[in-house]
């Protein structure tokens, strides 16, 4: 079946993944900007990183069939610097016009402090003025409700955010009903540790349906397994799922919120 992984950070993965990916019906990725496994010292940093991710990888994955796209931002992990993410934000204009590039992304908390918090904010209101799409990365573990309550709370006290242009990622059994019922898309990260499996994201599709949720795999400098969206197709087959529902999470859901980039969502109306 071919799908849209909708996050997955293929900078950190080798090429031999792509490979993998095409094979099991990959039509395209989906990048957000994330954390380099340290924190970058300066904006000029980014820079560079920005232009890996508009010029680079695309070429990289269109050698083996998968189209490539990207979210621009600065991460939550090195958003405590405020200073440093001025300067970064100041640099993601530049790049928004790129051909692969989606909106910001992906933006949000990590340990849900104030200056965090603040970042964020600064990259909704970039986001507004240019009317991209947001990609918001929920904290891990212990932090996550917390965060997501956070997150849910700066969002909807923002009159001129519109839910359906905004897709909170990272969710699980405990985050996932408000975010949808506040009108948001939502990700469900399928990790071998943490975030969610192929069988507890059946789970919470068989509780909460199909609409307005994404299954991605976040393959990343850690634990992770690009191959995860294939292993939810196959438990959504094995627990009895017909392959029109399977293809509504796995690549209708994705075209649509994508569909709403706005440079680029021309390419992804409709669903093939």
């Amino acid at each position: 079946m071919k799908y849209i992984d909708p996050h997955i950070h293929m900078i950190s993965r080798v090429t031999d993944d792509y490979v993998r990916l095409a094979r099991a019906g990959c039509a395209a990725v989906s990048e957000p900007a994330f954390w380099a496994g340290f924190d970058r010292g300066s904006a000029e940093g980014f820079r560079d990183y920005f232009r890996h991710l508009t010029e680079v990888e695309p070429r990289r994955a269109g050698q083996f069939g998968v189209e490539h796209f990207c979210w621009l931002c600065i991460n939550a992990k090195e958003a405590e610097n405020v200073s440093l993410a001025r300067d970064v934000i100041a640099v993601i204009p530049e790049f928004l016009d790129r051909p692969n590039v989606l909106g910001i992304g992906e933006i949000g908390l990590n340990k849900n402090t104030k200056n965090e918090a603040e970042v964020f904010q600064l990259q909704v209101e970039l986001a507004l003025k240019t009317d991209e799409l947001v990609l918001i990365h929920t904290p891990h573990l212990q932090d996550k409700y917390k965060g997501t309550r956070m997150i849910l709370d700066l969002l909807t006290d923002n009159p001129r955010v519109k839910p359906g242009r905004v897709c909170i990622d990272h969710v699980e059994e405990h985050t996932i009903q408000p975010a949808l019922d506040a009108g948001f898309w939502v990700g469900m990260t399928l990790y071998p540790v943490t975030k969610c499996t192929p069988d507890r994201a059946v789970d919470m599709i068989e509780r909460y349906g199909t609409e307005r949720v994404l299954v991605n795999s976040a393959g990343d400098w850690g634990p992770s397994d690009p191959m995860a969206v294939p292993d939810f197709i196959r438990a959504m087959r094995s627990r009895g799922h017909d392959d029109g529902d399977i293809r509504r999470v796995v690549w209708e859901n994705p075209r649509r919120f994508f569909s709403g980039a706005v440079r680029i969502g021309s390419r992804f109306k409709g669903a093939e």
